[in-house]
């Protein structure tokens, strides 16, 4: 009798990232199962406040007000879930603008002006937080609290792979998704023995060439986190001074504040846009 032989390197890794593979795809399941009950919901309220024929033509109206306004659509439709019903279907939904002025962004060098955009933000927070850390490799996410993720929308000095492995990021095992739990700056010394990540998002971050990161959550005034943005170093690194960490604090609230004032006025704008498209369709003419 001879012994079994032993399972060749390859065959393991080639496992590991089945494995993580299946792990994502259910991640994606799970979203999916949480997000068509919130979609169903919504179209509920809008087939019965506007006199819609079917659930069809709801689904129709939010679909068209979150491609025009560039909103995810379960993102539309939890929000109209959770607003309150407008006064009359002849009147605006939302009368007036926002009540609050826009938050300062004077942690990233900005003034807040009618013309400074997403964009802009996004890059300058990334530039900022790379300057404070003294790195040249990093990345912001984007929190999607409907599906529970977070999604990088930009980065620098990262190569490809990574950028594709951490594109969507559940709840889990990396820095950045401790950070938005928390809601707090999250600190990896050294990547390589750090118990935090799984085998395939270590092998991930080591390939890139980091083998430390920052995380630091972009909060909003309510203390949700709307957003990570990450530094990563070449190597092992130690706590950050004090006056870093007081610096990366200004920088994750003050530009928390910032994106999520945005995304609810952009949010606003589509249910607006909801509402005309309802009115115009009332009774399915």
């Amino acid at each position: 009798m001879t012994d079994n032989p032993a399972p060749d390197i390859r065959d393991v890794a080639v496992l590991r990232e089945e494995i993580a593979r299946l792990r994502e795809e259910a991640h994606h399941l799970r979203a999916q199962a949480r997000t068509r009950p919130l979609i169903s919901h919504a179209q509920g309220i809008l087939q019965e406040r506007y006199r819609l024929p079917d659930a069809e033509a709801a689904f129709a109206l939010l679909r068209i007000a979150s491609q025009h306004h560039n909103v995810k659509l379960r993102v539309l439709a939890e929000a109209v879930v959770r607003s309150p019903r407008p006064e009359g279907r002849g009147s605006p939904w939302f009368p007036g603008p926002l009540p609050q002025t826009p938050p300062s962004l004077e942690s990233i060098g900005l003034a807040v002006t009618d013309d400074v955009d997403r964009g802009t933000v996004l890059r300058d927070v990334l530039s900022q937080t790379l300057a404070i850390v003294g790195a040249d490799m990093g990345n912001v996410q984007i929190a999607d609290p409907a599906a529970d993720e977070l999604r990088i929308v930009r980065h620098t000095g990262l190569d490809a792979r990574f950028v594709e492995h951490f594109a969507v990021v559940g709840a889990g095992t990396t820095s950045c998704a401790r950070a938005a739990a928390g809601t707090e700056l999250t600190t990896v010394h050294d990547v390589a023995t750090d118990p935090l990540f799984s085998d395939p998002d270590r092998r991930a971050i080591l390939l890139a060439g980091s083998r430390a990161c920052h995380s630091i959550p972009l909060v909003d005034e309510d203390g949700t986190c709307v957003g990570v943005v990450s530094a990563h170093l070449a190597r092992p690194t130690a706590d950050l001074h004090p006056a870093q960490a007081r610096a990366l604090h200004a920088v994750g609230h003050e530009v928390g504040r910032w994106l999520g004032r945005q995304e609810r006025g952009v949010v606003r704008a589509a249910l607006e846009h909801l509402h005309v498209l309802g009115r115009l369709s009332a009774g399915g003419s």
